[in-house]
């Protein structure tokens, strides 16, 4: 309510500045003076405040001189009007939220947010950590990878992630809500040495990607 009346304030000010600067034509200005008194009007209906009769040039009409009958019909027409404006504002909210959840309904706006505390898994060397979202019933990833480099200390490659390591899994449509079965998928790879008892210095090797564990957990 606050919002709705603040607006028609910034509205009525606007509209008192042109009407004070002298420099709009006849016709224009007795539309603008009928659009000031049809917005005070509707802001007094909404703010529940008593309906003031006007004749058709927007001027109040004086009971005193004005008899009782012209004073009902003038506000007859008056709360007609306001009615009017009531119904077509109502109308288009209506319209307005009809089309937001078609909108809604059309486009794939839901999401998945995960926050990566840790991971234990004593692993000895660097690791990949890859989290996805899969489809057990295709037997196919729904999603793209979300990658986390794990060092053997047992903390992330990039230490200033450290606690911020979060990811959202974006453009689910209602195709993917209507899957029977979405599981969160985890899988590690091993960075380093084809084997981890190769202590001989002579085959060591590095850099070597390994397949190394996979979990997984159903989210619906």
């Amino acid at each position: 309510m606050f919002r709705n009346v603040r607006h028609m304030i910034y509205d009525l000010i606007e509209w008192r500045s042109q009407i004070l600067s002298g420099t709009l034509p006849q016709d224009e200005l007795k539309e603008l003076k009928k659009k000031v008194t049809a917005k005070i009007d509707y802001g007094n209906r909404i703010l529940d405040l008593d309906l003031v009769v006007r004749d058709e040039d927007g001027n109040i009409l004086d009971p005193e001189q004005t008899s009782t009958i012209s004073l009902f019909r003038a506000h007859e027409i008056a709360s007609k009007q306001v009615e009017e404006r009531l119904q077509e504002e109502k109308s288009q909210k209506q319209n307005i939220d009809i089309n937001r959840q078609a909108k809604f309904a059309a486009t794939p706006s839901f999401a998945l947010f995960v926050n990566l505390k840790n991971v234990v898994c004593k692993i000895g060397e660097d690791a990949e950590v890859l989290m996805s979202l899969y489809d057990p019933l295709e037997s196919k990833f729904i999603s793209e990878n979300y990658l986390v480099r794990w060092s053997s200390c047992g903390l992330p490659k990039d230490i200033d992630r450290l606690h911020n390591l979060r990811a959202v899994f974006t453009d689910l449509g209602s195709k993917d809500l209507k899957r029977e079965k979405i599981s969160f998928v985890c899988q590690i790879v091993r960075v380093g040495r084809m084997e981890l008892r190769d202590n001989n210095t002579r085959k060591l090797t590095s850099g070597l990607r390994r397949p190394f564990g996979v979990a997984g957990n159903s989210v619906r």
